[in-house]
């Protein structure tokens, strides 16, 4: 399956909300020790609030990019099993908003 995000907005204390092609939303909370490397500048909230959709994917200046196939299990995760051959590979977690609140 190939998924396409077709918004996603900063939330405070990086955070991401992703909206899928499908309709399925979330949360995204990316780590701070989790962004290392290419993913570093993440780590500032003003460059982190620049994000955007290139072509499917979350993206930032700099060509920093997250894969949408990463992201869906994670965001999805607490709705159905990802289908065959998307394993979980993304290195944060995620909350569903799309089911009842406990």
């Amino acid at each position: 399956m190939y998924w396409d995000v077709v918004e996603v907005r900063a939330e405070p204390g990086l955070c991401l909300f992703v909206r899928f092609n499908d309709g399925r939303s979330g949360l995204l909370q990316l780590r701070r020790e989790d962004l290392m490397g290419a993913l570093a500048p993440l780590s500032d909230e003003q460059f982190f609030k620049q994000v955007f959709i290139d072509s499917g994917a979350v993206a930032w200046p700099g060509e920093i990019d997250l894969a949408p196939d990463a992201m869906y299990p994670q965001v999805t995760k607490d709705h159905e099993e990802p289908p065959s051959g998307v394993r979980d590979r993304a290195p944060w977690p995620a909350r569903n908003l799309n089911e009842e609140p406990r």
